[in-house]
């Protein structure tokens, strides 16, 4: 289940890049490279647990199944967490750097208004 998750997200992550140039504009490479990353790792775990478990890793219990569920889940989360927080410090479209600009022209004015008013 955790190659099947990152796969489907690192599927999803790359056509959504690929169909949208504002997702490049918003640095979904990065996001990409994790999920594909992820991907990667799971299936070498998966051709390493075939070799040891044989037949027996295509019939895993419920237990397991909802273990590595989570896993995956858990893996696509902290990979868009990664992403938020990259996106947060580089800011790509200057959102971050506009608003904190405004609001510091918005104080800048309140006090100027402040001063002249008094």
């Amino acid at each position: 289940m955790t190659l099947l998750i990152s796969t489907i997200a690192a599927i999803i992550a790359t056509v959504i890049w690929y169909v949208n140039p504002k997702a490049r504009q918003l640095k979904c490479g990065i996001l990409i490279w994790l999920f594909w990353g992820a991907s990667l790792m799971w299936l070498g775990d998966a051709i390493f647990e075939y070799a040891e478990l044989k037949a027996a890793y295509f019939t895993p219990s419920a237990a397991d199944m909802l273990n590595d569920t989570f896993l995956g889940l858990s893996v696509v989360v902290l990979a868009l967490i990664i992403w938020v927080v990259y996106m947060l410090i580089t800011d790509p479209l200057g959102t971050l750097k506009s608003e904190l600009f405004l609001k510091q022209n918005e104080n800048e004015s309140k006090k100027d208004s402040f001063k002249k008013a008094n």
